[in-house]
C-alpha cells in the first residue's frame, strides 16, 4: 500500500513521442499527475483521457506534469492517443503488471470483446490516479476496482489552487496503531 509523504515506487516506461519516462528524473515545480488507464479496449478510458488532454495546460500552469500510462503496447497506445486527438498529453506504454501491483492497482482478466468491439488483453490493470511530488513522494492517490466513477481533473486542478495557497500537506500519512 502506498502512503502519502512516503516515496512511491520507481516508474520507468517508454512513451510515444517523448523518449523514456522516468519518474525519478521528472522535473517540475510541484510534481507529476500519473493517470493509469485500462487500455484501448476501454471506452470510459477514452472519455477520461480526453478530459485529461483538455487539462494538461491547466496542470502545467500550476507547475505539474502529466502522463497517461497503461500496460498496452506501443501500437494500441498510439491508437488511443489518436482516438482522443492527443496533442499535449504524454502517453506511456508497456507498464508491467508487476509494476502496476507495486502502485496498488487492481488487475483484471479479459472478458473478450468490449462494447466497442475491441478485445481486452488477457490481463490488465484497473485505473489509478496519482499526484507525486518532485521528491517522488505521494501527494494524492485514487485507485479503483472498476472503470466507473473516476476523480474529476477539474476538481484536482481546483484543489491545487487551495493546496498551493495554504501550503496544504498530503493527508492520510498516519501508519501507527489505531
Amino acid at each position: 500500500m502506498l502512503f502519502p509523504r512516503q516515496k512511491t515506487p520507481d516508474l520507468t516506461v517508454p512513451t510515444l513521442d517523448h523518449g523514456a519516462f522516468d519518474l525519478a528524473s521528472e522535473t517540475s515545480e510541484r510534481g507529476t499527475v500519473i493517470c493509469f488507464y485500462r487500455g484501448l479496449h476501454c471506452p470510459l478510458c477514452a472519455t477520461y483521457l480526453t478530459e485529461l488532454e483538455k487539462r494538461v495546460s491547466d496542470f502545467s500552469e500550476h507547475g505539474v506534469n502529466t502522463i497517461a500510462i497503461s500496460s498496452d503496447g506501443e501500437e494500441r497506445t498510439r491508437a488511443m492517443a489518436d482516438k482522443i486527438g492527443a496533442t499535449s498529453l504524454r502517453f506511456g506504454y508497456d507498464l508491467s503488471l508487476e509494476k502496476a501491483r507495486e502502485w496498488g492497482l487492481f488487475i483484471s482478466t479479459s472478458r473478450g470483446k468490449t462494447s466497442i468491439g475491441i478485445e481486452e488483453p488477457e490481463l490488465f490493470s484497473e485505473p489509478g490516479l496519482f499526484m507525486v511530488t518532485p521528491e517522488q513522494t505521494l501527494y494524492y492517490g485514487s485507485v479503483q476496482t472498476m472503470p466507473f466513477v473516476r476523480p474529476h481533473f477539474s476538481e484536482l486542478v481546483g484543489a491545487l489552487d487551495f493546496a498551493i495557497a495554504n501550503n496544504y500537506p498530503a493527508r492520510g500519512e498516519y501508519t501507527g496503531a489505531v
